[in-house]
């Protein structure tokens, strides 16, 4: 063979070996999860509209407004892409394992919920450590057997269909509960015979209630029903069809007001609250004696502040921001009907704490109060005077409280950070109390540490944070940090137990929670420090946590993430748009991001007084200026982002995920994964079983532990300081 022949044969041996070599390599990592190799795929390509519409001389730009359509073939088919991208990122992370078995230790336990009593007979749901869902139960006596009452596990052979408690009337002989599809809102109420075991013949159909309640005498029950002109109070005669129902309320009143109703105790006394939106930052309040069938009468309905009333003995009791930030305690004489606010009487006046509620039971009144964040509560009888603090065991939260006037037992849950739920019975009294139930979870409380710090915001402000971390840590700025939050509707982020918290710290990672404005920690004020146009100091609280946080040695923004829902979901959408250098990875949950067109959709309207209306020439400025959907930058670099809805989300449109996510995932020049984890039965209301609960979380942490390097790249490995952790169950 000549020498040119042998070169070239030379030559082709050679290609065909590196094309043999590659071959290998190629199958070689496709049989490998890409994301374990740092390799992400691109995702779904996304058809871009081209519209244009000029509000309030504003134009709005919006490529994907056809992904509104949520039933349309097209996005469907859309989401089962995303969901399929997303799976192949997520689906075999390194570490999920290990993740996967600490979430289902945390989380498989048994729980049980706040009694309700009713003529010597509790009344509440319990989900044993082996179940999905939670069972209604009932116990005779404080001594007795739990007996099941409705059990929902039969209910649907995905366990996605739930059950809650709607109410008990007086006698216990009859319950109401609710059936649920999902997480929606929406839900069908029975009605349970409890001493026959079987549903009676009434029910109401599925629809969004705000509110019922039984008559004692079991004849009757008035109820709040949510239609497309606005919610209207009815009342339902037992054993009748229900097109016989009457309207006693609501007329008038358009879709953005909530109205609910409270019957007292003695089925004397109806009470009407009307809010104009969530926030209820205007409230009127009516009253009829329903016994007399009376005419309905005012309370308030002239005062833009927050009232909410309840009636006991000859009396309503009302807590009110009016002329009182912190709120107060009013009474008003119902034999004085219709009165003016120169007749009320202020019994409990505001203080430096705020009150958080209020509660009437054994004849005395329980004012719940928040002081620097931290829950405390004290006892008053019906004048006002003080008689003694309920002794709380630790620095937590009340997370709810549950009595009625003509019973002397109280009561309440407790919880923190890294100490489960416990439920605790009060005697009214003489001030004992014991635990009724509580939580064990394997967790070691000790190791853990919750401070409270405070930082400065952007204009000075003051704002305190919760910082959860295990003991002795080292404040080197390579800490994984989770910082996640809320800002508005006046809601308390108060430190109760939480198994991400819990498994965060436990991984090595610090938890961090501030207070930021808009919620309700330090009153009226605070609230409205954070709503309307000044929305964004909720964004600039935020962000200077995590600078704080930076600054002080506990982390660095390659090592950040951020988490929140809902109200939280546009918060942290808004942080991700405005400050993207500065985190890591974003896990935005059941989110608001289109602030120009929320307001047309499902229930939002109710969000009007918070927020504003890009219908109104002066609102839509800020809202233009701070919505993340408007304000993301083609070309951006952007932080890794998980977006999480479904369709059963029927308070907060998936549509905000849908159109975010296909936005940011065409903007950002990053490397850095978008996905949306779209589950159909995920939403806003719970209901979905355990088993999938776990799932979900081991989704959206294993996600953001993989991006922030929590997780070692092989998954059978146990992270050090898991496995020297020592679980015991707290008591």
């Amino acid at each position: 063979m000549m020498s040119s022949e042998k070169n070239n044969a030379r030559k082709k041996g050679i290609v065909l070996f590196e094309s043999y070599i590659v071959m290998i390599i190629v199958l070689f990592f496709t049989s490998l999860n890409l994301a374990q190799i740092g390799i992400i795929g691109k995702p779904p390509e996304t058809r871009k509209d081209n519209i244009k519409e000029t509000i309030n001389g504003i134009e709005i730009i919006d490529p994907y407004r056809w992904l509104e359509d949520q039933d349309s073939p097209e996005t469907r088919s859309w989401i089962d892409a995303q969901n399929e991208y997303t799976q192949s990122i997520i689906g075999n992370l390194p570490g999920r394992d290990v993740l996967q078995k600490r979430l289902t230790e945390l989380m498989r336990v048994d729980v049980i919920g706040l009694p309700q009593a009713a003529n010597g007979h509790y009344f509440f749901t319990k989900r044993l450590a082996d179940q999905d869902l939670f069972v209604i139960y009932m116990r005779k006596g404080l001594e007795g057997e739990d007996e099941v009452l409705i059990d929902p596990h039969g209910m649907s052979p995905d366990k996605t269909v739930s059950v809650n408690i709607q109410g008990v009337s007086k006698d216990g002989k009859i319950l109401a509960y609710g059936v649920q599809q999902g997480g929606e809102d929406e839900i069908m109420i029975r009605f349970f015979d409890v001493d026959q075991r079987i549903d009676l013949p009434d029910s109401l159909p599925r629809g969004r209630y705000m509110s019922l309640s039984l008559k004692p005498d079991n004849s009757g029950l008035y109820y709040t029903r949510h239609e497309d002109e606005g919610e209207r109070v009815y009342y339902h005669q037992m054993g009748t069809d229900l097109v016989d129902d009457f309207q006693i309320f609501g007329e008038g009143y358009g879709p953005d007001k909530i109205i609910f109703t409270s019957l007292s105790e003695d089925g004397h006394h109806l009470l009407f609250h009307v809010l104009h939106g969530s926030s209820a930052d205007k409230t009127e309040i009516y009253y009829q004696n329903v016994t007399e069938q009376g005419p309905i009468l005012t309370i308030v309905n002239d005062i833009d502040a927050r009232f909410f009333g309840e009636v006991a003995g000859e009396q309503i009791f009302i807590q009110t921001n009016w002329n009182a930030p912190n709120n107060r305690i009013l009474a008003v004489d119902l034999r004085d009907l219709p009165s003016r606010p120169s007749q009320w009487r202020e019994i409990i006046p505001s203080s430096e704490g705020v009150i958080e509620g209020f509660g009437l039971a054994g004849g005395r009144i329980f004012i719940f109060y928040l002081e620097n964040v931290i829950s405390t509560a004290k006892i008053f009888d019906i004048n006002g005077s003080y008689i003694r603090d309920i002794s709380l065991p630790y620095l937590g939260s009340l997370s709810g409280a549950s009595g009625r006037w003509e019973s002397n037992e109280l009561f309440y849950s407790y919880s923190s950070f890294h100490i489960p739920s416990t439920i605790y019975r009060y005697d009214i009294e003489n001030g004992a109390q014991e635990i009724w139930a509580v939580t064990h979870v394997p967790i070691n409380s000790e190791n853990m540490e919750v401070e409270q710090i405070w930082y400065t915001s952007k204009d000075g402000t003051k704002i305190p944070m919760f910082v959860v971390h295990q003991k002795e840590i080292k404040r080197d700025g390579t800490n994984p940090l989770l910082l996640t939050g809320y800002g508005g509707f006046t809601n308390s982020q108060t430190p109760g137990f939480s198994s991400t918290a819990t498994a965060w710290v436990e991984y090595g990672g610090v938890y961090a929670l501030p207070n930021l404005r808009g919620g309700g920690e330090f009153g009226e004020e605070w609230h409205q420090a954070g709503m309307l146009d000044r929305k964004q100091n909720v964004f600039d609280d935020f962000i200077a946590a995590a600078e704080w946080l930076i600054e002080n040695g506990y982390t660095k923004p390659e090592k950040i993430s951020i988490s929140g829902g809902s109200n939280g979901g546009l918060l942290v959408g808004a942080a991700l748009t405005q400050r993207p250098e500065l985190f890591k990875a974003v896990v935005c949950s059941y989110p608001l991001l289109d602030m120009i067109r929320y307001h047309y959709f499902l229930v939002a309207k109710f969000w009007i007084p918070e927020y504003g209306s890009s219908e109104d020439p002066e609102q839509i400025k800020y809202l233009y200026a701070y919505s993340p959907y408007h304000n993301v930058i083609p070309g951006m670099k952007y932080p890794a982002t998980m977006f999480i809805t479904g369709d059963s989300d029927t308070r907060v449109a998936p549509l905000h995920a849908r159109k975010m996510c296909a936005l940011l995932q065409n903007a950002t020049s990053s490397d850095n994964p978008v996905l949306l984890l779209y589950n159909t039965e995920s939403g806003h209301s719970g209901g979905m079983p355990l088993s999938k609960q776990i799932e979900n979380q081991t989704n959206w942490m294993g996600f953001i532990m993989w991006q922030l390097g929590m997780i070692s790249l092989d998954i059978k490995k146990p992270l050090s300081h898991y496995s020297s952790i020592h679980l015991y169950s707290f008591y």
